[in-house]
């Protein structure tokens, strides 16, 4: 049962950014403040996670590797009955995020988890 997915159109941008970068992708789930509570993308290494971060699962993004997802595990409490879509608009992307000279923003998106995926997801520890 996968946690997060990705919209075809935000794996086009995702691809295009990791065509330009010397480095594979990841994604951390901002917790608000400034950057409103966005997915911000950087390249593995830029952003430093540890024991306070839950990985939410790989984005399979049509690239020779995945892309990880991570939350905050403060965060995680609030959206883990949540299934997660990163998605894509135009617009100003937030803080440091690597999407922002593109003039698209990555989005979240959510849904509910229906009560078989939440007793699936339950039979698995978050990581």
């Amino acid at each position: 049962m996968d946690r997060v997915a990705i919209t075809p159109k935000a794996a086009e941008l995702l691809r295009g950014l990791r065509a330009s970068h010397d480095k594979p992708l990841m994604f951390h789930q901002s917790g608000g403040c400034c950057d409103g509570s966005a997915p911000m993308c950087f390249t593995q290494g830029t952003f430093l996670t540890g024991h306070q971060d839950v990985h939410l699962g790989d984005l399979d993004y049509g690239a020779s590797e995945v892309a990880p997802v991570w939350i905050s595990r403060e965060q995680f409490a609030y959206w883990s009955h949540t299934h997660i879509t990163i998605d894509v608009v135009p617009g100003r992307g937030a803080g440091f995020s690597i999407e922002g000279p593109t003039g698209n923003r990555f989005i979240i998106r959510s849904r509910v988890f229906t009560e078989e995926e939440t007793a699936l997801l339950s039979s698995e520890p978050a990581r």
